[in-house]
């Protein structure tokens, strides 16, 4: 096929994902979070729930529990994270009965290759993101049509905007955010109200969780993400991009 008509097929592609996207968001713009998870799986085609089984997962994997148990649960071990996110891991899939929780991890060649002391993380973040949660992700979410979040607005000034449904930038797949409109608050009151057990290191001062050697213990007073990245020009591990670049702080969107 010439290069020409390429172009318009993967033009008309963006076009009817855009046109899908924007329909999703008509549609439920005034529903429930759970209603958007339902709906996602009802009208968005394959649809997978990515979570890190971090301080605030369990009310997304409690809706998945609620919506159907076999939704496919997408965990990515970076074989760096902390014992007990491990352990809670294991436990919440159980508690909720989910099905399909598939744990993913970055290939063993390419670990050997480009990490085989563990220490990319000490010299450059963000290929130790790369390598070890971004790449496995997209590995797994092929064949999928897009994949839900627990990304929420108040997290960040990057994510002020978001909507429930959104284009993920170069890969033609929707990204459901159930929770963009939710506050600290409504996410606290989900898991009293549903009885979720609470990941064991948020009482310890860690209200954002991520790999153990990049995640410190948050001060009160501080962003909640504060300790991600500590004192690093870094907010987004690299799951995440806006117009195709990884999110950095300070930087305008």
């Amino acid at each position: 096929m010439p290069l020409d008509e390429i172009q318009t097929e993967l033009g008309a592609d963006r076009r009817a994902l855009s046109e899908k996207v924007a329909e999703l968001n008509a549609r439920y713009r005034h529903h429930s979070a759970t209603d958007v998870f339902r709906g996602a799986l009802q009208d968005g085609g394959e649809i997978a729930l990515v979570s890190s089984f971090g301080a605030e997962s369990v009310v997304l994997l409690h809706m998945a529990a609620v919506v159907d148990q076999d939704t496919p649960v997408v965990f990515v071990d970076t074989q760096m994270l902390f014992p007990e996110t491990l352990v809670y891991q294991a436990e919440v899939a159980e508690r909720l009965g989910l099905r399909n929780v598939q744990v993913i991890r970055a290939d063993a060649e390419d670990i050997k290759r480009d990490d085989p002391m563990g220490a990319l993380r000490l010299r450059d973040t963000d290929a130790c993101c790369t390598l070890r949660k971004t790449i496995p992700l997209q590995r797994a979410l092929r064949g999928f049509d897009g994949w839900i979040t627990g990304r929420k607005r108040f997290q960040s000034g990057t994510r002020a905007t978001l909507d429930f449904f959104e284009v993920e930038d170069g890969t033609g797949r929707i990204k459901v955010n159930p929770l963009a409109h939710w506050h600290p608050e409504d996410v606290q009151a989900y898991m009293v109200e549903n009885r979720l057990p609470r990941h064991p290191l948020v009482a310890k001062g860690y209200p954002s969780i991520g790999c153990a050697p990049c995640t410190s213990p948050v001060k009160q007073g501080e962003d909640p993400r504060a300790g991600r990245w500590r004192d690093q020009n870094k907010e987004e591990c690299g799951i995440h991009f806006v117009d195709g670049k990884m999110v950095r702080i300070g930087e305008k969107t």
